[in-house]
């Protein structure tokens, strides 16, 4: 099959053939790519900042969002045939440790993760396990919803981590209102009544922030700060969505926090960098978010449906994985790119 392989850090991704996934336990599934959505961590695996931690050898596939339709089973899989679309939760869990038996999959003590540290999405074929995968209605087609199996999720995830902070009168910073910002927007909109306020340096991503139901839209000029000040009556926001973590965001984003206040860390790729006694004195909270649980993909699956998250996205075909990544790299993206595979 073919595949888009990192072969050295820093490097362009590599289109070539490699083995087909094969089944190998009675809970395998085999999935054939529909769509594989390209996130930041994409990027930030290129550049190394995922080696140490992740520790995968080279050469590998990356691509951790993904929808498509099953291929192949185990025969111990009752609750997806062949044929069936799917859209699969991005991390593989075993569902018997301690942290599955709470539903917090992402911490999984047995668990891996397609993209991460083993190969991933960005190729025809993906082998993952019957308790990640989500059956859909046929009617939807995987380039329409994979982006959602993690920059979706990431965003509910960290939504409803926010919600106990968010009542009514309150106010929302969302940095970012990319991939992820914007589906951020969408969940917010539909689980809070928060006052929503989204910053973000393009016109076009502010643009569609404020079709997606954001309350103001600040364009990064050096003013922003004052900005949000002067809305939120010079206290600053309750909670912050930071789906940036760089370029100046985060230091953006604790200017912007009211004393109290909640900062929900998404994005990344630079480091916090506060004094503590500050952190002590203005009694903040930093809030880390690594994707989300399978009843997230669920719950969002549900307001998908209902019309109530809309995906922005732009597709690429697998060969031209590298312009995508450039693409985003670059800003050029507004919403989420998308792979199409070839045979999809």
């Amino acid at each position: 099959m073919r595949a888009a392989r990192l072969h050295a850090y820093r490097q362009p991704l590599l289109l070539e053939e490699i083995p087909e996934p094969r089944i190998e336990g009675p809970l395998d599934v085999i999935v054939r790519v529909g769509a594989a959505g390209l996130c930041r961590t994409d990027l930030h695996i290129q550049e190394g900042q995922w080696a140490e931690k992740a520790q995968v050898p080279l050469p590998y596939t990356p691509g951790h969002e993904n929808a498509g339709w099953v291929q192949e089973i185990g025969p111990g899989v009752t609750n997806v045939a062949v044929g069936d679309t799917v859209i699969v939760h991005p991390f593989i869990a075993c569902g018997l440790c301690g942290p599955c038996r709470r539903g917090d999959d992402m911490h999984c003590r047995n668990g891996s993760f397609p993209g991460i540290n083993r190969d991933g999405g960005f190729a025809q074929l993906l082998k993952t396990s019957a308790r990640s995968v989500v059956k859909l209605d046929p009617v939807l087609q995987p380039k329409d919803i994979a982006a959602l199996a993690d920059a979706g999720l990431t965003a509910i995830h960290a939504v409803k981590k926010a919600i106990p902070v968010l009542s009514a009168g309150t106010r929302v910073v969302v940095l970012g209102a990319g991939g992820l910002g914007h589906i951020g927007i969408q969940c917010l909109r539909a689980l809070t009544p928060a006052e929503i306020i989204v910053v973000d340096p393009s016109e076009n991503a502010l643009a569609l922030a404020g079709e997606l139901g954001a309350d103001h839209t600040i364009r990064v000029d050096g003013r922003q700060r004052d900005t949000v000040a002067e809305l939120t009556d010079g206290l600053g926001a309750e909670a912050i969505i930071d789906f940036v973590g760089e370029k100046g965001a985060i230091e953006d984003g604790i200017a912007m926090l009211q004393d109290g206040g909640f900062y929900y860390v998404i994005g990344y790729g630079e480091n916090i960098d506060i004094p503590t006694i500050d952190v002590i004195s203005r009694e903040i909270s930093f809030i880390g978010n690594l994707v989300g649980t399978y009843e997230d993909l669920h719950e969002l699956m549900v307001l998908t449906a209902q019309g109530r998250v809309r995906l922005h996205t732009a597709t690429y075909p697998l060969d031209a994985i590298n312009d995508a990544m450039a693409d985003l790299d670059g800003g050029r993206l507004q919403g989420r790119g998308i792979l199409i595979p070839s045979a999809a």
